[in-house]
């Protein structure tokens, strides 16, 4: 019975860990707009590692396509 259940246990374990590096997080960043000047502070969800380097390529390239530009992501947490 204990051979049955430590395999369990192991892919249990493998797969929360595997669903927590790839879960959700919130990016809290500034931006701009040029011509008139606005500034946005704000936040979004990007998908990935929870850290700032790997969140902010995608914050980067979800402003660029609303034609904002990215000045800083200022923080990152888990959804």
């Amino acid at each position: 019975m204990k051979h049955c259940i430590t395999p369990l246990a192991l892919a249990a374990a493998l797969s929360l860990l595997a669903s927590a590096a790839l879960a959700d997080c919130t990016a809290v960043y500034k931006a701009k707009q040029d011509n008139p000047l606005r500034l946005e502070h704000s936040s979004m969800t990007v998908a990935g590692p929870c850290t700032v380097a790997a969140a902010e390529d995608k914050v980067k390239a979800q402003l660029a396509a609303r034609g904002w530009t990215l000045l800083k992501v200022l923080s990152v947490s888990e959804n």
